[in-house]
């Protein structure tokens, strides 16, 4: 899906969004060092606008630069604010948004030297990512040949840029072979992740969820986690192997863009009864109550336009 839009913040001000150009000895572009955080707007009962749960999104946003050694050349309060600015220069009450911290032209070689750091935010209207239909269907998924990134060959915390080629190869691989999704094991032959999004099944009314550790730390994975605990649903962060998912009970994808996606099939093998179960719809629809405000319990997760 192609995006646009009609304003971005790039360092510090805001320009046209054909005018957003950088140099092509930009060293993000050639290197892949960079970090950036996807964030959602949604439209709220009382129609107005909220970004879901800004501040742990920058938060995190600035520990991904501090984990690759990036000083980021504003303020955290510099980046919310800027994110909000965005949703309005852009006319948007819903969509999502795209800070991106990225090392500038100048030296070339893998020591970016004094390149400088540059920093932009672009918003656009997004809508499902899997698809409207996979929200109530589900999706299907295979366990990819590739694996997920080792804690001590990358390090998994940040959203580094070029570490989303390992995504990408697994989400093509799965797409070619006909799925919509590709589920990602570790180097232990352990479940880590899906190639965008966090991973949840349900066995016997217990929620699982690979540990942190060995994943990144979802917002979205986060919130769902709380409101499973609020509604006493247990929660285990343990970890998980490729026939744990085969005779779940359920399994669901969580991530911003993805929010709470249901996973009916992998590897060919139904998921329960290859439907969206009662535990992931009660999860999913408590979600979409949070970032509508229809949950006051959790109004502290909404920054308002």
């Amino acid at each position: 899906m192609s995006v646009s839009g009609e304003k971005i913040w790039l360092d510090g001000s805001f320009v046209d969004w054909a005018d957003a150009n950088i140099h092509l000895l930009t060293h993000t572009l050639h290197y892949g060092l960079g970090v950036f955080e996807g964030i959602r707007c949604y439209r709220t009962e009382d129609d107005r606008s909220a970004v879901f749960r800004l501040p742990e999104h920058v938060r995190r946003l600035f520990d991904s630069a501090k984990i690759n050694l990036i000083e980021i050349p504003f303020q955290p309060d510099e980046i919310e604010a800027a994110t909000l600015e965005t949703m309005r220069q852009n006319h948007l009450t819903e969509g999502y948004m795209r800070p991106l911290v990225f090392i500038g032209d100048g030296e070339m070689g893998l020591n970016p030297g004094n390149n400088p750091i540059r920093v932009a935010i672009m918003a656009w209207a997004w809508g499902k990512y899997l698809g409207e239909e996979s929200m109530v269907n589900g999706i299907r998924a295979k366990v990819s040949t590739y694996s997920r990134h080792y804690v001590n060959s990358k390090m998994t915390k940040g959203k580094t840029c070029g570490d989303y080629v390992n995504s990408i190869l697994a989400k093509r691989e799965a797409l070619l072979d006909g799925y919509d999704e590709a589920v990602m094991l570790d180097t232990n032959g352990l479940v880590s992740e899906a190639s965008g999004e966090n991973i949840f099944l349900v066995r016997d009314g217990v929620l699982r969820t690979p540990p942190s550790h060995t994943v990144l730390d979802g917002i979205t994975r986060a919130t769902v986690c709380e409101l499973a605990a609020d509604k006493s649903i247990p929660v285990e962060q343990r970890p998980i192997t490729r026939d744990d998912l085969y005779i779940a009970d359920e399994v669901f994808l969580t991530g911003t863009a993805a929010e709470v996606t249901p996973v009916r099939e992998i590897d060919r093998r139904k998921i329960g009864n290859g439907t969206r179960g009662p535990i992931t719809k009660r999860l999913q629809e408590t979600f979409f109550d949070v970032v509508a405000g229809r949950e006051p319990k959790y109004e502290r997760w909404l920054s308002y336009l």
